[in-house]
């Protein structure tokens, strides 16, 4: 049976020490990733004299080179979190379009750009950020007043990728649970063709019955997750 794993330990999911609330902030992130960066250059410091003899200068420069992408990212972050505290104006509407994001954007089709921005990227936030300071750039907001009511319900890519994995690798399993009416495979067993060779697809019904019980414990309603978790 294909899977496509989260490859995910148990330490990877308890992040709990990275947030004083329930969810963490741009502000905890850029903290974090400022103590990851100083600890890289101070492992590629300590690096420099190994108790064996051993040339890791390549590995020195790795670890340099990340150090160097982690505080780029964490000042970004820091960036980032004072414009969601309404510090830094943003420009009302992206300049190379005339489109609006945030509550504004909210009925509006954007179709070249596969939908409105109603929740802005990073990207879209910087260079809204960078547009509010030209000259004439036009009228400015606040990430707070662009945002009002916005975020109920809101769960990221990167969340529901992940729990989309969750569900189709929880759907395999609950497959080999179910015999197959097709092929009266059993449970444990793939399910066969009809020369009896076994495959790693299991018929539709078997399928669709894996599925619709996965979707019901889990909360899916198709592909679509019915509620976001912890909302």
């Amino acid at each position: 049976m294909r899977t496509e794993s989260s490859h995910e330990s148990a330490a990877e999911t308890d992040a709990a020490d990275l947030m004083a609330g329930k969810n963490i902030t741009l502000d905890e992130m850029a903290v974090e990733l400022a103590a990851i960066d100083l600890r890289l250059r101070q492992l590629a410091r300590a690096a420099e004299s190994p108790d064996t003899p051993v040339e890791l200068a390549d590995v020195i420069d790795s670890l340099r080179s990340t150090a160097s992408n982690v505080r780029e990212t964490g000042e970004r972050m820091g960036f980032l979190s004072r414009i969601v505290a309404g510090d830094v104006p943003l420009a009302t509407r992206f300049r190379d379009s005339d489109d609006p994001w945030g509550v504004a954007a909210r009925g509006t089709d954007r179709l070249g750009y596969g939908g409105p921005a109603i929740v802005p990227s990073v990207w879209q936030l910087l260079k809204l950020a960078q547009d509010a300071k030209r000259p004439g750039g036009g009228e400015t907001t606040t990430y707070p007043e662009a945002m009002t009511g916005i975020g109920v319900g809101w769960e990221s890519k990167a969340a529901a990728a992940r729990r989309r994995r969750e569900r189709d690798a929880a759907v395999a399993v609950e497959v080999l649970l179910l015999p197959c009416e097709k092929c009266s495979a059993g449970p444990g067993e793939e399910c066969r063709t009809a020369k009896g060779w076994p495959s790693d697809r299991p018929h539709v019904g078997r399928q669709r019955t894996a599925e619709a019980d996965v979707d019901a414990r889990l909360g899916y309603l198709g592909d679509n997750p019915v509620a976001v978790p912890g909302v």
